[in-house]
């Protein structure tokens, strides 16, 4: 049923900085979204909390909507 509380919308994450000379809190921020490194990308669930962390690091990262069917984590640097 669309609008339930599990029936969370996707996002997609791509670090695009380096976190080298970050604040250690916002290298840790980026290692709970699930990222490491420039060009790494991770599908997220579009929630709150989510949002909050991406607020945090926002100069590191780009975000999209998640296109159906993307998937999960995608490490290529391609």
């Amino acid at each position: 049923m669309p609008g339930a509380p599990g029936d969370a919308g996707q996002i997609q994450v791509k670090q695009v900085r380096s976190a080298i000379g970050v604040k250690p809190k916002h290298r840790g921020t980026l290692r709970a979204l699930g990222l490491g490194r420039p060009g790494q990308t991770n599908t997220l669930p579009d929630r709150p909390e989510i949002r909050g962390m991406l607020a945090r690091v926002v100069h590191l990262v780009e975000v999209q909507d998640a296109e159906p069917g993307d998937g999960q984590i995608d490490g290529s640097t391609k």
